[in-house]
C-alpha cells in the first residue's frame, strides 16, 4: 500500500516542481532549454527520491518495524504468495468435489492471512507458524493429493494413502484457522474494548434519589 502511496504522492508533487524549475530555469535565468529540461528532471528526480524516502521511513515508523525487518517480511511474504499460487494450481486439477470444496475455503483462510500480514507487516511474527510450517504442509500434501488422485488406476494402497491425505488436511485447516485467529487477536482485543468503553458511555445513569 505505501508503495502506491509513494509513487502517486511523487507524481503529483514531482511534476509541478519540474515544472516551476524549468519555467524559472528557462525563463528567470534565460538558460537554454536542453539545460533547463537537464535541471528540472534532476530537480524532478531529486524530488522524487525525498518523497519516497520520506514515506518509506514514516511507513517504517508507523509499524514499529527496522529496514532490516521489513525487507526479511517482504522477502518471505513473496515466497508465499508463490505457494499460494502453487496450492491453487494444485486444487484447481483436483476432481475429487468434496475435497475441492473443503480446501478452496482454506485457500480463502490462507489468502485472508496474507492479505492481514501485508497491510499490516508487523503481523508477520504472530504467523510465523503458519508461514513456516501450516502453510508448506497444506501445499507439499495438496500437491501430492493432486498427483496421485489423477492416476488413471488405483490400488487399495493408493486409496488408502489419499484418505489419509484427506484426513491430514482438515487437521491443517484447523491449524490454520487457528493461526488466522492469533494474527487478528489484537485487533478482536481492540474491538472488544471499543465496544466496552461504547456500553459504558451509552449506559443509563441513575437517577439520583430526592432527600
Amino acid at each position: 500500500m505505501y508503495k502506491f502511496l509513494s509513487i502517486v504522492t511523487g507524481i503529483i508533487i514531482t511534476i509541478p516542481v519540474m515544472s516551476t524549475i524549468w519555467l524559472v530555469s528557462f525563463f528567470a535565468i534565460d538558460l537554454t532549454f536542453l539545460l533547463s529540461s537537464l535541471i528540472s528532471l534532476i530537480g524532478a528526480g531529486l524530488t522524487y527520491s525525498l518523497i519516497s524516502v520520506s514515506i518509506y521511513v514514516r511507513f517504517l515508523k508507523k509499524h514499529q518495524l527496522s529496514m532490516k525487518d521489513y525487507r526479511y517480511i517482504r522477502k518471505n511474504l513473496a515466497e508465499a504468495n508463490h505457494k499460494i499460487r502453487r496450492l491453487q494450481k494444485a486444487l484447481f486439477s483436483i476432481r475429487h468435489l468434496l475435497f475441492l470444496k473443503e480446501n478452496m475455503e482454506l485457500l480463502r483462510v490462507i489468502k485472508k492471512i496474507h492479505r492481514v500480514t501485508k497491510k499490516k507487516p508487523m503481523r508477520f511474527f504472530q504467523g510465523e507458524r503458519f508461514y513456516f510450517s501450516h502453510l508448506d504442509s497444506a501445499v507439499e500434501l495438496t500437491e501430492k493429493y493432486a498427483l496421485l488422485s489423477t492416476q488413471p488406476k488405483k490400488n487399495e494402497e493408493m486409496e488408502q494413502v489419499l484418505h489419509q491425505t484427506r484426513h491430514t488436511m482438515k487437521d491443517i485447516k484447523t491449524s490454520i484457522e487457528k493461526d488466522l485467529y492469533h494474527i487478528l487477536s489484537d485487533d478482536m482485543e481492540e474491538l472488544q474494548f471499543e465496544v466496552d468503553f461504547a456500553k459504558y458511555k451509552t449506559k443509563p445513569k441513575g437517577r439520583l434519589e430526592d432527600k
